[in-house]
């Protein structure tokens, strides 16, 4: 059974991603993951785009996606709506991803692969949270590090909804 969006609170926004399929990874890990939607925002490629359909393997069908041009008006709505929107860059002010305590609802945002998120765009966001790096890279894909924080950020604030299988196991192991 899958979990209805009405239960998810956890919205993702992509901004100017170059790679089609990058954006289809990320659209199947948001799915996995139980996502509400993704924002397509700038000139990411939409989910009908062929290199996104095949890396998101369906997923683009699935979960909502809507495509906007002004990214901004997007984030300044979802905190409007009380979202707590969160980019995940890395930058000289970034916190550390696994010590940050997160609130939902949660808004992810995610910025080009080489140039990230704008300044203009990161004001729109509660808190920056990276990745800490411990090899000689500074950095990962944008689809990887999205993975690695979208079930990281749902971890931490047990957004899960109440049909998903981590709560289906947990009743369960009560009966």
């Amino acid at each position: 059974m899958k979990t209805e969006t009405a239960d998810r609170n956890f919205i993702v926004v992509c901004h100017n991603l170059r790679s089609a399929g990058n954006i289809g990874s990320i659209f199947r890990t948001a799915e996995g993951a139980g996502a509400s939607q993704i924002i397509l925002g700038g000139y990411c490629a939409p989910g009908s785009h062929p290199k996104v359909a095949k890396t998101a393997l369906g997923a683009q069908k699935i979960l909502r996606s809507r495509q906007v041009f002004a990214t901004w008006r997007a984030l300044q709505k979802l905190k409007t709506a009380g979202y707590q929107i969160l980019a995940l860059e890395k930058s000289a002010n970034a916190r550390n991803l696994f010590t940050f305590r997160p609130r939902p609802p949660l808004a992810l945002v995610v910025g080009n692969e080489k140039r990230g998120l704008s300044a203009a765009l990161r004001k729109y966001c509660d808190a920056t949270l990276a990745i800490p790096m411990r090899g000689q890279k500074e950095s990962l894909k944008v689809a990887v590090a999205f993975g690695i924080a979208i079930y990281h950020l749902i971890d931490k604030t047990k957004i899960h909804g109440k049909n998903s299988k981590i709560e289906r196991a947990k009743k369960n192991r009560r009966n």
